[in-house]
């Protein structure tokens, strides 16, 4: 091998370690509260979204989440709701019986017509503590799983409400 040649297999090895720890460092400073979160347009006011949402876990209550425990004691409720006036998004969570999961959710008024609903983050197990954002922290596979059932199990059917 010349010189030139290995100077060459440098270059492009250094530039390839670069662009990838400038993407690993981009990653670090993604925008917003909830950057990675899997976000949906639906084209229903933000009040009727809330209402469907009540409406499907009325009809399916093995989707309300069970009483909680914080780092292993206690016994709390994971309510759906707005934290107060000045909070943007109406908080959600769903309880998925058999992978024995809680997904947070939450929705925000687009326009007076759209909302933005989104699945954020999951959380193994009852005790709340342990949430992995979706899109980020669990693996490819994990991640098509859970989205793929949120959208068939949770999504489609409030969108029909």
């Amino acid at each position: 091998m010349n010189k030139t040649f290995k100077w060459v297999i440098l270059i492009i090895g250094g530039l390839v370690l670069i662009s990838f720890g400038i993407y690993k460092l981009s990653t670090l400073f993604a925008p917003g509260s909830y950057p990675y979160a899997q976000t949906y347009e639906l084209n229903f006011s933000e009040d009727k979204i809330i209402q469907a949402i009540a409406k499907f876990k009325a009809d399916n209550p093995d989707y309300i989440v069970p009483k909680v425990k914080i780092d292993n004691s206690g016994s709390f409720d994971l309510p759906d709701e707005r934290k107060d006036s000045s909070d943007h998004w109406y908080h959600i969570y769903f309880y998925l019986k058999k992978e024995n999961v809680i997904i947070y959710a939450w929705t925000r008024p687009l326009t007076k017509s759209k909302t933005t609903f989104a699945f954020v983050s999951i959380n193994k197990g009852l005790s709340i503590g342990n949430w992995q954002k979706i899109n980020h922290d669990l693996s490819s596979n994990e991640n098509d799983k859970f989205i793929q059932v949120f959208e068939t199990e949770i999504l489609n059917p409030i969108k029909k409400n």
